[in-house]
């Protein structure tokens, strides 16, 4: 597990960015945190290390945003979802590509759809200070 503090927006953008580093194709990032918490940040920053131009703003009303990069990037908003029933007829299993990255806000609203082996992001903002802090790991439950 990795844990890392930043303080500011860049700096989430910074580690987003040294993660996109190092990631695979085929990689599905589960983001969890309360609204406000930086998930959206974060991916803008992994957007920006894939090469993607595109403004990434959440997808909370069209759920899906595919973007082309070094990488082909989907981002999945599941907020407006009331739990995994509700997901059932997304086709998220059509995002799992082993071409491309795929970043879920919200994935404990999909918990059972999901693949096993996700990367788990989770943020915790302090208000306060405008620190965030980030839990970078990995859960295999298969």
């Amino acid at each position: 597990m990795r844990v890392v503090e930043t303080n500011s927006p860049e700096e989430t953008w910074d580690l987003a960015a040294d993660l996109a580093k190092t990631i695979e194709a085929g990689t599905v990032m589960a983001l969890h945190g309360d609204l406000g918490a930086g998930k959206t940040c974060f991916i803008q920053g992994f957007a920006a290390a894939l090469g993607i131009t595109d403004p990434i703003t959440s997808p909370t009303y069209t759920l899906i945003g595919e973007y082309e990069g070094r990488l082909p990037l989907h981002h999945i908003d599941l907020y407006r979802l009331a739990g995994p029933e509700e997901a059932l007829g997304l086709g998220l299993e059509e995002y799992f590509d082993v071409n491309g990255i795929t970043a879920i806000e919200w994935a404990e609203r999909a918990d059972g759809l999901l693949p096993p082996d996700m990367l788990h992001i989770e943020i915790k903002a302090d208000e306060n200070t405008g620190t965030r802090t980030f839990r970078i790991f990995k859960e295999n439950k298969a």
